[in-house]
């Protein structure tokens, strides 16, 4: 009797989900998988909350060599954590652990999705050779998993090769690898910013132009260059609403260097407006600037700077990655909480309808703040 084809390998878009074998093979049918037997071999894939991926069975040994979907009966041991529809594409709804089982009548294949939380950390105004601010708040990265973000003003004090490769990267700079970042002020002090872009290379987008978005998890996030031109119509705010345009999400989130709203010494920059303007009317949820070095949380608001708990943009203002601290000026409306006591960086974990945030001091620092909301 000549065997039946078997079910083999399950893969994902970047993961390699072997499958784990319970039996020889698939039932008869016209496959071109007859007589191959199951391979033993499980992997975990770990997916970001809010991710969607898809999973292909095929055969052992030969992942090339797959077994159409329409063959197959999906489940998933978890549902409220993900789901397994009948193309093998798995959607991911909260964090925790399920089971994907591909069926073929009495025999079975699985696969382990772990769904772990969207996570982003970080700060503005980071690294000074003269300041030990700077390997402290490195010390928390190290010591947590997520995308790493800057807010500007990332090596002082002139953005130029040699701060970069002194006073930038070796605290910071160990996690370039995973960092995500946006200008400041003075990475300009070098005519161009050259070095702020050879340094991050791709990571900071087009070289020159310093702003660019991409996705996570279940958020688009955004980063701007507050040097260059924001006023209404120029290449900056139409790439913006173009941008948002073409990806509508649940939630949406930006950063750059300077604030709209900000209680420190350098005080509101209104400048900013245009891009608040099109992130409001893309009903975006948070802002995260820098350039006072302080931390300041805002109560949701819109660009002219009245509370809105409905469509508001919540703004925190993180200028704690090292360099120095300020003394906070004349407090603005919607300040809701501020702290200049502690270096320290802004750690945010996004689901799919919401977001945590929490700020994480150095060692020895005593201020902390942190809280729940959910996107528009």
């Amino acid at each position: 009797m000549a065997a039946n084809p078997c079910l083999a390998s399950l893969r994902t878009r970047g993961f390699a989900l072997v499958a784990i074998a319970f039996a020889a093979c698939l039932p008869d049918s016209p496959s071109p998988v007859r007589g191959v037997t199951f391979e033993l071999s499980p992997q975990l894939a770990t997916v970001l909350e809010g991710d969607t991926v898809v999973l292909l069975a095929s055969k052992a040994g030969r992942p090339t060599d797959t077994i159409p979907s329409s063959w197959l009966e999906w489940s998933s041991s978890n549902p409220s954590v993900a789901t397994a529809d009948s193309n093998g594409t798995i959607r991911t709804r909260s964090i925790g652990y399920a089971t994907i089982r591909a069926r073929s009548g009495d025999y079975v294949a699985e696969a382990g999705i772990a769904v772990v939380p969207t996570v982003l950390i970080g700060a503005g105004d980071i690294a000074d050779c003269n300041s030990s601010g700077d390997e402290a708040t490195a010390l928390i990265l190290d010591s947590l998993q997520g995308l790493v973000y800057t807010a500007g003003d990332n090596a002082y004090p002139t953005g130029s090769a040699l701060d970069f490769s002194n006073c930038y990267e070796p605290t910071w700079g160990r996690h370039r690898a995973r960092t995500r970042p946006a200008v400041g002020n003075h990475e300009y002090m070098t005519p161009g910013a050259g070095p702020y872009f050879s340094y991050f290379g791709k990571a900071a987008g087009d070289s020159g132009a310093g702003y660019y978005s991409y996705d996570r998890g279940a958020w688009h996030i955004v980063v701007l260059n507050s040097l260059q031109d924001v006023r209404p119509g120029s290449p900056q705010e139409q790439w913006l609403r173009a941008d948002l345009l073409a990806h509508p999400s649940k939630c949406a989130l930006a950063y750059f260097h300077y604030p709209l709203f900000s209680s420190g010494p350098h005080g509101s920059i209104s400048s900013m407006k245009p891009l608040w303007d099109a992130l409001y009317d893309a009903n975006a949820d948070v802002i995260i600037s820098a350039h006072d070095h302080v931390y300041e949380r805002f109560a949701p608001q819109n660009p002219e700077g009245a509370a809105d708990g409905l469509r508001g943009i919540r703004e925190f203002v993180v200028g704690t990655g090292g360099r120095s601290l300020y003394a906070f000026s004349d407090i603005q409306a919607n300040s809701e909480v501020r702290s200049n006591t502690t270096y320290g960086v802004l750690k945010l974990t996004l689901h799919l309808s919401s977001y945590d945030w929490e700020f994480i001091p150095v060692r020895g620092g005593a201020f902390t703040d942190y809280g729940h909301t959910a996107c528009h």
